[in-house]
């Protein structure tokens, strides 16, 4: 008798290969521009930023206060004439031995002088008769040489680089640019993508009310998050909206998408059903690669090339999509603009539950933080609770086979770091 029976299914591929081999298809893209420094927030740097300068420029004062010679004033109770007064953005002349200046935060150092006492340990005296122009101050707290001086070129040396090229530009990065002198930066032009949404089922919210939808419809949540994701990765999005579960449909949305993007992401349609005809358009247009990828939620995965864009395929249940987005197509689309640094490091945190439900895939189970300093988890672990997703504040990295109980340390990855 003839084998009947179906074909084996491929061997789940580990995620590790997976992103391994879909990075190795992410060359960076050879264009940047110059921007704005105040317009430079989550662009990835194309050019080390190099310091003409150094920071600060001169030793200075940490602390309201007064500069003085910590030997003339050695004995708690030293009284001091005050010479000069020394403001933030001016320079004072040379301090006299048994003097001190009247200093503000950021002030320079005056020659002389090596150590601030900060104003809580002094107090302000007026002495009749004195001839010095601000008074005198009582030296309430002996300083020692150096405390509260803010030494010059601490925070930057000249020629210092400050960022590297590959850095991923955050607020506290466009600061630090600043402070060197950099009002433009040159980063990685932004990617643009393509986006589309597979399904007959899918239904825009507005388009049509809650009581009026077809029994087996369902809003499309994908593509509402999708989106949003994209942009905060610095992507230029071109929204294709929902291609039909039609093969025709699906090769002519692809074909245009292609045209004009380095990267096409679907949702839906990547699997081997019947109506799933992202797979057949994609194989007449170019070239895919589909992978049955071990993690939890997510599975059917989909990579190829259309002439010179990428195609990322990802499943269709929210949560999948979710997150193969953030742990497949987010460090791709990093390493397009050229980051050195594409996957966030977990945290260990404390897990106050029991996890004895082993899976032979790696499994990303949403949970949050509780006041206690662990983790609880979120009760409903299925790929299409996408309630799950807004209650927690992040994923328990866990691996196949893997169970854990309450009090063991897991790997946290906070959706902070992910959404970034």
């Amino acid at each position: 008798m003839p084998d009947t029976a179906s074909p084996k299914r491929p061997p789940l591929m580990s995620l590790d290969e997976a992103l391994a081999r879909l990075l190795a298809q992410a060359t960076p893209l050879l264009a940047s521009e110059r921007v704005s420094t105040f317009d430079a927030d989550g662009r990835v740097l194309a050019q080390d930023v190099v310091s003409a300068l150094t920071v600060p420029p001169k030793d200075n004062s940490a602390m309201d206060g007064y500069a003085v010679r910590a030997a003339d004033c050695a004995q708690p109770g030293t009284v001091l004439p005050v010479a000069q007064r020394i403001p933030a953005g001016s320079v004072g002349s040379a301090l006299a031995a048994g003097t001190a200046a009247r200093i503000f935060t950021g002030a320079p150092i005056p020659d002389g002088a090596d150590a601030v006492v900060m104003q809580e340990d002094t107090t302000a005296q007026e002495a009749a008769g004195q001839d010095a122009a601000f008074g005198s101050v009582r030296i309430d707290a002996a300083p020692a040489p150096g405390q509260w001086v803010r030494r010059a070129g601490e925070d930057v040396a000249h020629g210092d680089v400050v960022l590297r090229r590959g850095e991923r530009l955050t607020p506290a990065a466009l600061g630090l640019a600043a402070s060197v002198g950099m009002d433009s930066l040159l980063v990685a032009r932004r990617p643009r993508v393509a986006l589309l949404s597979t399904g007959d089922e899918l239904a825009m919210p507005g388009e049509v009310a809650p009581q009026d939808m077809k029994p087996g419809a369902i809003y499309n949540s994908n593509r509402f998050f999708m989106r949003a994701l994209l942009h905060r990765l610095g992507c230029e999005v071109s929204d294709l909206g929902i291609v039909p579960d039609n093969r025709q449909a699906t090769v002519d949305a692809l074909q245009r998408a292609a045209q004009s993007n380095d990267l096409i992401v679907t949702t839906g349609g990547v699997s081997v059903g019947e109506e799933d005809h992202i797979r057949a358009a994609v194989q007449a247009l170019g070239q895919l690669d589909l992978w049955s990828v071990a993690m939890k939620p997510g599975k059917p995965f989909a990579y190829g090339r259309i002439g010179t864009a990428h195609i990322a395929g990802l499943p269709g249940n929210p949560v999948s999509s979710f997150m193969t987005f953030l742990v497949l197509v987010r460090p791709f689309l990093l390493a397009l603009q050229g980051a050195t640094r594409v996957a966030p490091q977990p945290l260990p945190v404390r897990a106050d539950f029991d996890w004895l439900r082993a899976d032979r895939r790696r499994e990303f189970l949403r949970a949050r933080r509780n006041d206690a300093g662990g983790l609880d988890l979120y009760p409903n672990q299925s790929s299409g609770v996408l309630t799950s997703t807004v209650w927690s504040d992040g994923v328990i990295d866990t691996p196949a086979g893997h169970t854990f109980k309450a009090g063991d340390t897991v790997e946290f990855i906070p959706f902070s770091a992910l959404l970034a």
